[in-house]
């Protein structure tokens, strides 16, 4: 595989990060520390960079090819999903799992509650499953979508949950009553990513489409579209600024993947 990297383009200045050595299938950012970032590959590793100097300043390989990765809101501890359905939680501050659990059925994406009480997975039964955190006891299925569910994202004023399907809809849920409100419908391709601005007044979503539609919450209405030049794995809002990072299935002249990611500055239209 060519030399993994992450590629940062924020206030004029690139940047690029390397690291890993396969593609780079979902990225968070810390909620506690706006510059820092961490990225699930397919190389089995998990990093954490800071994005004032490029440098990957922690590293942790786990037992498979990762395609999921949250954090916990307080920042204590990240989730980490991989291809054979198994999660792993890992201790942010000894940057070491410390707990592995796999399940039964087809898990796509992963997210907490904005209080880490809750702890959501999606599935390929187009079920979303309520789990309690830290015992991961089922608590409810939501029958969300006809087709699998591919995406997760938790508004952070703790409104909303929304949903990204195979349908290619994103369905967007009140928390406190557990029923869908609205549906976004711009994409033509199963959703792979979702993600809300750090205020909830903004959606990201992204597919095989070769755009990220910007959507606004209360009113569904598309706002903005950034162009891409590949199918998007990861879009990732920072939890302080309208700074956008995307993942993408970008191939380098061996086709091979890249590893890279992007940062994209929005400003309210």
């Amino acid at each position: 595989m060519n030399g993994g990297c992450v590629w940062e383009q924020t206030k004029g200045k690139d940047m690029e990060l390397k690291g890993h050595t396969d593609s780079v299938d979902q990225l968070c950012w810390d909620p506690k520390h706006a510059d820092l970032l961490a990225t699930a590959s397919g190389d089995k590793t998990v990093r954490l960079w800071d994005a004032r100097t490029g440098k990957c300043s922690q590293q942790v390989e786990l037992s498979g090819e990762n395609i999921n990765i949250t954090y916990k809101p307080d920042g204590s501890h990240i989730a980490v999903g991989n291809r054979d359905d198994e999660l792993t939680i890992i201790d942010v501050r000894k940057f070491k799992a410390i707990h592995k659990r796999k399940f039964t059925y087809e898990v796509n994406e992963i997210a907490w509650n904005t209080t880490g009480e809750f702890f959501f997975l999606t599935t390929g039964n187009g079920t979303v499953e309520v789990l309690e955190y830290p015992s991961l006891q089922t608590l409810q299925t939501l029958i969300a979508h006809t087709a699998g569910c591919y995406c997760i994202a938790i508004d952070p004023t703790g409104r909303y949950l929304a949903v990204g399907s195979a349908d290619a809809l994103v369905s967007l849920w009140d928390v406190s009553e557990m029923l869908c409100v609205r549906t976004f419908t711009k994409l033509e391709w199963p959703v792979r990513t979702i993600s809300f601005n750090h205020d909830g007044q903004y959606i990201a979503s992204a597919s095989e489409d070769l755009f990220i539609d910007i959507a606004e919450v209360d009113t569904g209405r598309s706002v903005y579209q950034i162009p891409c030049r590949a199918a998007m794995n990861s879009v990732e809002w920072n939890p302080k600024y309208n700074l956008l990072a995307f993942a993408a299935d970008d191939k380098n002249k061996y086709q091979t993947d890249e590893g890279v990611f992007r940062v994209f500055g929005f400003e309210n239209p």
